[in-house]
């Protein structure tokens, strides 16, 4: 089976979990949003990581997919979640739960959603439990963390490159070093090695976010799926900004301050003149030797690993590939 075919199968086998789980019936307002977030798809990467991890120390991983199921309904949670306080209206080409219903509704099945991933945890070997749920804790609260101080830096006028690592870290990295340090961890493996596996997922979570800011301003529109430049337009902080303001000087600095000033202005060309800057900065390659830097770090730890079982080795491997060297 190649590696592929391997991650297809477990995707299959997940989804069908996932589908077929109840999450409650009544009140049906409370429960439809959760089955409704659920059912718009989504790459399942965090579940299929703790899936892929078992796989590299255990037998069979189909035997954890309730512990993977978790990992993806709190995902959705902290989604559904966001959308309230971003005020979203879509959430993956379809209406966000607080728009279809409203947001009391969304907060309370978004809460209700927490509380099933722990249920979902619930069939982990009662030795294993306890260090499970600490560190599911952990990374829940840490994912908070992240997302308020993401909240805060929308008020900050300056925002440090260590701070904005830091935020991604927390808001999106450290649930892709549980997902594969769960796997581990059930499947019975070394300490080093879940540890190792933790790593690996947070370096790699912090390169995905640098790529997405990158992407959002050097995509290719056909392949991107959404606006290209939309963090320029709405003046989000990310690490291409950050360095912008960092690195930027007298016409360039004033240029750049401007456009960050205007309430009202041409979209496109707000793009294009804020990309000029980032242009004659270097923006560009100082995101993307950065990025690497994460990677790099990253399969440092996963080429330690001590694994069993080589086929999801390179499952894992080839999976973390796809998604470093995505388009959109």
């Amino acid at each position: 089976m190649t590696e592929k075919s391997l991650a297809h199968a477990l995707l299959t086998k997940l989804e069908q979990h996932i589908t077929t789980h109840s999450f409650g019936e009544s009140p049906t307002e409370l429960y439809e949003p959760i089955t409704y977030i659920m059912s718009l798809g989504g790459k399942r990467i965090r579940p299929l990581l703790s899936l892929l991890a078992y796989g590299i120390y255990g037998k069979n991983p189909e035997e954890i997919l309730s512990q993977a199921a978790a990992v993806e309904v709190f995902h959705n949670f902290t989604l559904m979640h966001d959308d309230i306080m971003d005020n979203a209206p879509l959430r993956r080409g379809k209406a966000t739960v607080h728009e279809k219903w409203n947001a009391n509704i969304a907060i309370l099945s978004g809460d209700v959603m927490l509380v099933r991933a722990y249920d979902l945890l619930l069939g982990t070997d009662p030795k294993l439990l306890p260090k499970v749920i600490r560190l599911f804790n952990k990374t829940a609260a840490e994912v908070c963390e992240g997302q308020q101080f993401d909240m805060n830096f929308e008020a900050y006028e300056t925002v440090h490159e260590a701070d904005y690592i830091n935020m991604i870290r927390l808001k999106t990295a450290v649930l892709l070093g549980f997902a594969l340090q769960l796997g581990a961890i059930l499947a019975g493996a070394e300490k080093e090695d879940a540890q190792k596996l933790y790593e690996f997922g947070v370096n790699i979570g912090v390169g995905f976010q640098l790529k997405d800011d990158l992407l959002d301003i050097y995509a290719d529109q056909a392949k991107f799926g959404k606006q290209v430049g939309g963090d320029i337009i709405s003046n989000k902080k990310t690490f291409l900004l950050i360095k912008a303001l960092e690195l930027a000087q007298g016409e360039d600095l004033a240029s750049l301050n401007h456009w960050l000033s205007l309430k009202e202005f041409d979209k496109v060309e707000k793009v294009n003149a804020v990309k000029a800057i980032y242009e004659k900065l270097g923006i560009r390659s100082l995101t993307e030797a950065k990025m690497q830097s994460y990677f790099e770090a990253g399969f440092s730890q996963f080429e330690g690993l001590h694994f069993q079982n080589e086929e999801y080795y390179q499952a894992l491997y080839a999976i973390t590939q796809d998604l470093i060297h995505r388009e959109k």
